[in-house]
């Protein structure tokens, strides 16, 4: 997945832009983004503080360090339970 250009705390920004009063259309336009990325950062971050936004950015990755550990635990069984008949 191709990263951000914008870190969490730019976007939580831009959000606070359109919820001071501006059109988002407009915020959109200023910061080079879609309506849609817009939107969909809104529904993810809208009325998030910047430490809330850090905190489920952690927890994302560690459940996604979580499930790599259990497919390569599975996957290493696997292979052993193959070789051993």
């Amino acid at each position: 997945m191709k990263p951000s250009r914008f870190t969490e705390e730019q976007i939580i920004g831009i959000l606070r832009e359109q919820e001071a009063g501006a059109k988002s259309s407009d915020v959109c336009r200023k910061h080079g983004i879609s309506s849609a990325t817009f939107y969909k950062w809104k529904a993810k971050y809208g009325g998030l503080d910047v430490s809330d936004a850090k905190r489920l950015n952690t927890l994302s990755h560690k459940g996604r360090v979580k499930n790599e550990m259990r497919r390569s635990r599975s996957s290493f069984e696997a292979r052993c339970a193959g070789t051993s008949g």
